[in-house]
């Protein structure tokens, strides 16, 4: 059965927290607010539990799951070929609503689907979604919906749609932004962006003026 916590109350927030994380660290399923939507979230590095997140979506391998993280330091030990431009994307935008795909490091033993060696990463800036994060460490979390259903913005629409697949549920209302965060590709020479969401072009060439966008 399902649990509900109301982050908004102090005593639900922690103890919602607590018991997310235990979730997460027994390869559950947890939904929990960031500042773009509700996303569903497992351990990065249980492939089992990757696995769970995506059958629970009806998302196929060939769309892999990103993964979000608590501190940009985290990122040294996940990707590799970071970039300077990279860099000043993370340092202008995180935690924010920007996801960069890199390179991950060929020794990390996780499967988030057919990535060809690359992962999507990205810092949210909600205070519940970085709490999380930094008690059980990188999470794979995607959209909290079906696939092919609206992005949820807030956890009853989550709830309505993913039932008791997932073990806890964090709701802390509705979610500050209806967007989703903007995707830049930086495996290559020029960072390009590859999904324009809550950032747009130019406020991304603030940072790295060369960006292009994806045809």
């Amino acid at each position: 059965m399902a649990r509900r916590y109301d982050c908004n109350d102090a005593t639900d927030r922690a103890t919602g927290l607590r018991e997310a994380a235990s979730a997460v660290r027994r390869g559950e399923l947890v939904v929990l607010p960031t500042d773009t939507l509700y996303g569903i979230g497992a351990d990065a590095f249980s492939g089992e539990a990757v696995g769970d997140l995506l059958a629970a979506k009806g998302r196929a391998r060939n769309m892999p799951t990103p993964v979000l993280i608590g501190s940009p330091n985290t990122l040294h030990g996940l990707v590799t070929d970071f970039s300077e431009q990279a860099w000043e994307l993370v340092d202008a935008f995180w935690p924010g609503a920007l996801t960069l795909v890199a390179r991950h490091q060929p020794s990390l033993a996780w499967d988030l689907g057919e990535t060809r060696g690359t992962v999507a990463v990205r810092m949210p800036l909600h205070p519940v979604a970085i709490e999380l994060l930094t008690e059980v460490g990188p999470m794979a979390v995607s959209s909290a919906n079906l696939s092919g259903h609206p992005a949820p913005e807030d956890c009853d629409a989550a709830r309505a749609m993913l039932g008791d697949s997932v073990s806890v549920y964090l709701d802390a209302g509705p979610t500050p932004g209806i967007q989703p965060s903007s995707i830049v590709d930086v495996t290559g020479k020029v960072p390009v962006l590859l999904r324009e969401g809550a950032l747009t072009a130019d406020q991304l060439r603030e940072a790295v003026p060369d960006l292009e966008v994806a045809p």
